[in-house]
This record gives C-alpha cells, sequence and structure tokens, in this order.
C-alpha cells in the first residue's frame, strides 16, 4: 500500500478571518473485527483483523467502489488493523493512503482539523481508525451524548469547517452485516 507518514507537529491555524465556513463529508470507518486478543502476544496495536473482519473490509471497499464515492483523501492510523483496513480501499478507490498517528490516539477537534489541513484540506475525507476514539469523536461531532460505532462500520458525517461540537449531522451509518457476502 503507497501511504505517506505524517509525524510532524501541526501548523500553525491560519487566522480566523482566512477560515471560510465550508461543508465536508467526512467518512470514518472503524478498523474490523481483529482476531481474539487471547491469542494474540503481541501488543495489541500489531494485532491483525481476523478471516471475517478481511471479508467485513472487502465488502466495503467493493461497496464503495460500486457507490462511485470519490473521496480526496484516506488517513489512516498507523496501527495494523486500520493499514489493513486501508489497503482495499487503496486498490479500489485508485488513491494513495496518508498515515498520522494521530488517529491511533484519542481525538478532539483541534487534532481532526489538522488532520485535514495536514491532508491537504479535503472536501470529502475517509478516516481509517479505532474505538474508543471514532465512537466518541462521532458523538462530539453530531451533538450527541454518547454513539457506538460497531468493528467494521462506515459514518458519514457532513461538517461545516471549522469544525464545531454538534455541528456535524450524520447522514448514514453503514454496519458491515448491512453488506450481504457474494454468493
Amino acid at each position: 500500500m503507497a501511504r505517506t507518514r505524517h509525524r510532524e507537529p501541526p501548523l500553525p491555524e491560519p487566522p480566523d478571518q482566512e477560515r471560510r465556513p465550508r461543508t465536508i463529508e467526512l467518512h470514518l470507518i472503524r478498523s474490523p473485527h481483529a482476531g481474539d486478543s487471547r491469542m494474540w502476544n503481541g501488543p495489541d496495536e500489531e494485532r491483525p483483523f481476523s478471516r471475517s473482519g478481511r471479508k467485513q473490509v472487502d465488502r466495503l471497499a467493493r461497496h464503495l467502489e460500486q457507490l462511485h464515492l470519490r473521496p480526496d483523501v484516506i488517513v489512516c492510523s498507523p496501527r495494523v488493523r486500520a493499514m489493513q483496513t486501508a489497503e482495499p480501499l487503496v486498490a479500489r478507490l485508485k488513491l494513495h493512503a496518508l498515515e498520522d498517528y494521530r488517529l491511533a490516539e484519542e481525538l478532539d477537534l483541534g487534532h481532526l482539523e489538522a488532520i485535514l489541513d495536514m491532508s491537504g484540506d479535503p472536501r470529502r475525507a475517509i478516516l481509517v481508525g479505532h474505538d474508543p476514539a471514532f465512537s466518541r469523536l462521532t458523538a462530539l461531532l453530531v451533538g450527541s451524548p454518547w454513539f457506538h460505532l460497531p468493528n467494521g462500520a462506515l459514518v458519514r458525517i457532513d461538517i461545516s469547517r471549522p469544525l464545531t461540537p454538534g455541528g456535524g449531522t450524520l447522514r448514514w451509518l453503514l454496519p458491515p452485516d448491512l453488506l450481504k457476502a457474494d454468493r
């Protein structure tokens, strides 16, 4: 998978008068089902996903290709499951993935703004990461006290930048079991 690492500190934000509000489509993908943690001896961030997780992400990538989704960027956590999730998306959507360590950590709106800025200020972005950070981020963006993003799920949130708590609109949630396996 072609990817670019972003490990440098975020650039300073431009003054408020230079930031014009505009709506973006933000797609968050939680990494799919992983193998049994009791059967894994290494660090959790290196644990790959299971066979069912592989099927989940392959179906999701195929579905997004069939929808003709054309994101400007895919940004993923450096953890193994997120990179494994991004690989079929990169192949089917014919994009490169950027890798950003902040997607492996707890996220706030400042981190998300910096990630979007450093990935070219996209109008349509796919971010691949983990829980509990992605469920909490979804709740924060749509103004909900709680949100659960299932393993392998994709959520689309339309939100204006600069980002504000509760400023997003949840357009759809696609749980992995909604996508049918090939017959």
